[in-house]
Parts: C-alpha cells; sequence; structure tokens
C-alpha cells in the first residue's frame, strides 16, 4: 500500500475566531451552525458558494416516519436490511425516532415539501423502503431544503459566513485538542489566500469523496476533504470500501467524466421500471422488490445484464410515470437537455459513483477520537448506514446528528486554546496527479472489484504518492490540495476494499461473490508514523430485527 502524501499548509496570513468552526454548508453543516448558535458564536466556512454543497443534488427526498401507518420501527428495519447486518443497531434507532420531528422542524422553518389534495404530506417510496415515507419537492428536494436553512442562517446573528475556502489541516493544541482549521481562501477581501480559523470546537460537514472516480453524481466539491484532513489529524476512519454506486445515472456515451446527471430512485417509486436494450423487463425475480430492491442489488444486477448483453447501458422506461414531466421537471429538463424526451422515449442508464458510506468515525454525538472535532453528514461514519445506505435516509443523518452536536456543544463546549506549531515536514502531490488517481480509482476499485483490480490500483496510487518525497516543489493550490486528499482517501478505499474477501452491500468482489459471516465488521483505517495507512478488522455485535 501506497504511502499517504503529508500536507502541511504554510503560516496563515490571516486569522479568524468563533466558539464553534463549522466546516460545510450542507444540510449537515447549516444545521449545525443554526442549532449550535445557542451554545456560542459560530464560523460558517464553505468550499465555493454557500449553496453549492452536495445538498443541493438531492433529487429524491428525505426519509422519515410521517404517513399513516408508518412507524419508526419499521423504518428501522428497513434500514437495518439494507445495511447488509453492518448497521449500529442504537444509531439506526437514533435516526429514525428523532428524525420525524426535525423533519417536521424543517417545515416550520419554511421548507416548501409537495403536498397531497388534502394538504398532507405527499410521501413516496424509494429502493429498499416497505412504506411511503419520502418527503420530497419535486425532484430538487435538497436545493429546497438548503434554501430555506440558508435563509435561517443569514438571519441569525452570531454566524459568520466565509465562502470560497478550502479546508486543508486541523489545527490542535498542545495536548492534541481540535481548535481551529487552516483555509485556503480565493477572492474573499481581506481574507485571502492561507488563513487559520480558530474556535473551542471543530465540526466537519465537508460531505463526500465521489470525485475519487472518474464519473460520480457528486459536485466537482466533493473530493473527500474532510476524510483527509481527519486521517492527517490522527482520527480514524471506518468503511470506506462501502462506496454505493447510484443504479440509475444518465449515460451520456462512453467516456463520459466529471458530475453526471442523477436520475432519482424516486422514478422507479412512481412506476418507471428497467429493461435491457432488447427491451426486455429484468428486475422481476432478482429480489422481492424488483426495481426498488436496495441500490446495490439494482446496481448489481445492472452490471450483469451489460455483461450478458455486451452493450453499455441499459434502458429506465419511465414512460407510465403519471404526469412525469410536471412531477420530476429537474430530471425531465436534464434529459431533454441530452436529446432524450423521457415521456416519449426510455432513458439510457448506468450505475454511478454516489454516496459514501463510510468516513470519519464518529459515536452518537458526533464525537471522533480526537477531542474537539467532531463530524456529521457524508463525511462521517455514525453506523447508520452499514454496508449500504437506504435511499433517502443521508439528509435525514445530517439533519439528526448535526442536531445531536449541537446538543452535546451546548452541554459542554470544549475550553479555548491555542494551536501548536506543526511540524511535519509538508509533502504535497501536483494537481495533475488528480487524473492518475481517478484512472487507478475507476479501473481497479469501482462497481466490481477482484485481488487483481485492487492491486493494480495500490500500485498506481503507490506510484502517484512517490511523487511526493521526490523533491519536486508544488505550487500550494486549490487543485494540488485536492489531489493530494483524493489520493489519501483513494489509498483508505483500496486498503479495506483488498483486505475485505468478500461480497457485502455495496462492497462487489467477483473473486469472493458470497457474504461471509466471518466479515461482520468494520474495518477501521488510521495513519500511523511516516503516513501509512494501517487498516484494522474489528467485529460488529449482533443485529437483530427488532423493534
Amino acid at each position: 500500500m501506497s504511502m499517504i502524501a503529508r500536507l502541511a499548509a504554510p503560516e496563515p496570513g490571516w486569522i479568524a475566531r468563533a466558539d464553534i468552526v463549522v466546516v460545510g454548508s450542507g444540510i449537515a453543516g447549516l444545521t449545525t451552525a443554526l442549532k449550535a448558535r445557542r451554545a456560542g458564536t459560530v464560523l460558517l466556512v464553505t468550499k465555493t458558494e454557500l449553496d453549492a454543497g452536495s445538498t443541493r443534488w438531492a433529487q429524491g427526498g428525505i426519509a422519515a416516519a410521517l404517513g399513516p401507518g408508518d412507524s419508526p420501527a419499521d423504518h428501522l428495519t428497513d434500514t437495518l436490511v439494507a445495511g447488509a447486518g453492518l448497521c449500529d443497531e442504537e444509531a439506526v434507532r437514533v435516526l429514525v425516532t428523532e428524525g420525524p420531528d426535525l423533519v417536521r422542524e424543517l417545515v416550520e422553518l419554511g421548507t416548501r415539501f409537495d403536498r397531497d389534495n388534502a394538504g398532507d404530506l405527499a410521501l413516496t417510496r424509494e429502493g429498499g423502503h416497505l412504506r411511503r415515507r419520502i418527503a420530497h419537492r419535486g425532484d430538487a428536494t435538497g436545493a429546497e431544503i438548503e434554501r430555506a436553512l440558508i435563509a435561517a442562517v443569514k438571519a441569525t446573528e452570531g454566524i459568520e459566513i466565509i465562502e470560497h475556502a478550502l479546508v486543508i489541516d486541523l489545527l490542535k493544541t498542545v495536548d492534541g485538542r481540535a481548535c481551529g482549521v487552516t483555509l485556503h481562501v480565493i477572492g474573499a477581501g481581506r481574507r485571502d489566500g492561507v488563513g487559520a480559523a480558530l474556535g473551542r470546537a471543530v465540526v466537519l460537514a465537508t460531505g463526500g469523496l465521489g470525485q475519487v472516480f472518474a464519473s460520480t453524481t457528486n459536485p466537482p466539491v466533493a473530493t473527500g476533504d474532510g476524510v483527509a484532513l481527519a486521517l492527517r489529524a490522527g482520527a480514524d476512519v471506518t468503511d470506506m470500501e462501502f462506496v454505493q454506486f447510484h443504479p440509475t445515472v444518465l449515460w451520456l456515451g462512453p467516456g463520459a467524466a466529471g458530475q453526471q446527471p442523477l436520475i432519482s430512485e424516486a422514478l422507479r417509486g412512481e412506476g418507471a421500471v428497467l429493461i435491457d436494450v432488447l427491451g426486455r423487463r429484468f428486475m422481476v425475480g432478482q429480489h422481492p422488490l424488483a426495481e426498488l430492491a436496495p441500490r446495490y442489488v439494482v446496481a448489481q444486477a445492472i452490471v450483469r445484464q451489460l455483461r450478458e448483453t455486451g452493450a453499455d447501458h441499459v434502458l429506465l422506461d419511465a414512460r407510465g410515470v403519471p404526469d412525469l414531466a410536471e412531477r420530476f421537471p429537474t430530471i425531465t429538463a436534464s434529459c431533454r437537455a441530452n436529446g432524450i424526451d423521457p415521456v416519449t422515449t426510455p432513458i439510457p442508464v448506468v450505475p454511478g459513483a454516489h454516496h459514501a458510506s463510510g468516513g470519519v468515525r464518529t459515536d452518537l454525538f458526533g464525537r471522533t477520537n480526537v477531542p474537539g472535532l467532531y463530524a456529521c453528514g457524508e463525511v462521517a461514519c455514525t453506523g447508520v448506514h452499514g454496508a449500504n445506505r437506504l435511499a433517502s435516509n443521508s439528509l435525514l443523518e445530517g439533519l439528526v446528528f448535526a442536531a445531536r452536536i449541537a446538543d452535546e456543544l451546548a452541554r459542554s463546549l470544549p475550553p479555548a486554546g491555542e494551536p501548536a506549531i506543526d511540524k511535519r515536514d509538508a509533502g504535497l502531490l501536483p494537481s495533475s496527479a488528480l487524473v492518475g488517481v481517478q484512472a487507478a480509482m475507476t479501473a481497479g476499485a469501482g462497481v466490481l472489484r477482484n485481488a487483481d483490480s485492487l492491486a493494480a490500483a495500490a500500485e498506481s496510487l503507490a506510484r502517484i504518492g512517490a511523487q511526493a518525497d521526490i523533491g519536486e516543489v508544488v505550487e500550494p493550490c486549490v487543485e494540488a490540495w485536492e489531489a493530494t486528499n483524493l489520493h489519501t482517501v483513494a489509498n483508505a478505499l483500496v486498503a479495506g476494499a483488498l483486505l475485505r474477501v468478500e461480497t457485502r452491500g455495496c462492497h462487489w468482489r467477483e473473486d469472493y461473490p458470497e457474504t461471509s459471516p466471518a466479515w461482520r465488521g468494520h474495518l477501521v483505517t488510521s495513519l500511523v508514523d511516516g503516513g501509512l495507512p494501517e487498516t484494522v478488522f474489528e467485529a460488529a455485535p449482533v443485529v437483530v430485527l427488532t423493534p
């Protein structure tokens, strides 16, 4: 396994202070900032504009037991089943019991979910859910939630916002407590270039790492910054091998790369079906829920279908969905912009990298093993997703655990402290390394993995990592820091995928196609001296599917 490039920022040229530093402006970061205000002043830093986080791209909705006949116990069972034996049952119980009231709070805050003719929430179904429990706003739910939260944050005194700020490294006191972060800010007037945001607690809500693959539904900002920072700071990360590939991403032709348009699972919840290029429906008989099976089941079925037919895509037939253009305007517009009218023509789709179920390891209050450092949202691994995230649980996870972090900070905000001098040797990869990382990961650690492909990916990453040790002077810039971060998370992901010699959830080893009881546990990765990743196995407690 390759050495991970070290990253140490230059001396900060400016300093900002608050009681709490929140990094990220999706549902997790915005909720933390809003609710943590009662614990002290908040500095909210975000990588681009305030409204450009991954939450903005969430189409389907937010899951919660809000409808008649539904219950948190039913939601818990569906989540545990989708998680393939690796969910933390207590974390899931927290999610499903505290979630409904917090979704109602979103409504009170001004979030406009769709309603039925009686004025009640219009709930839909997605894969793995046995009941209708997805609250939505057309097919742009994340953007609507983000709009309401941003308005509330801007209206709250004591929250300062710094945009266009890439987080680089964690700052710690001499006794190892988190006390701030270094940032690289572009075009923010007096706060330009590398600076420091200091606080009594740091909350990571930086989102995902989808850009580690060449093709993803994630926006360009999803470069694993929070996970990489946490690793370098001594925090544990866990279950990195479990990256969910969304089954239905709009196929834009061979060689398409970057952020790809998502075709929401909610479309299948309203009756769309999957067919092969010959027009044959293929999910019936593969799972009792057919097209609404858990995502990894559908993604793997699509890959098998591609192998059998030799085609490079399958088709999602949504022609029978009532009022398609009105119910799903974003998807309809995206398809039409690419020459496909989903009202009259099946949509070409393939799986694409979508969501990281693993991340920075936290407890039920968002605490990491580094004192004063918290994490929530996709950057964190709270234990609710296990080996495969249940559809629309991610927005709920960000909401619930952000609220828990805020409660914890209100109870016991850590003491103030000044950062110690960072004595590490800097090591930065050139921005050109990004393409190599993405190519290695796409070829070796995608939907289908095996020992040979993963070993090849590890070898490629080792060659790329060596660039940080050959004495080449790399000009610090956002692109170089992002390439270094993605190289870091890629190493952790490959380490876990190589060790886990079974197929479980969204981790599919074609050389070990069965799920093994011996591997019902978590792989925890940390960095040891010299920057090498060390991964150990921890057995998981038995999950009992009872309320």
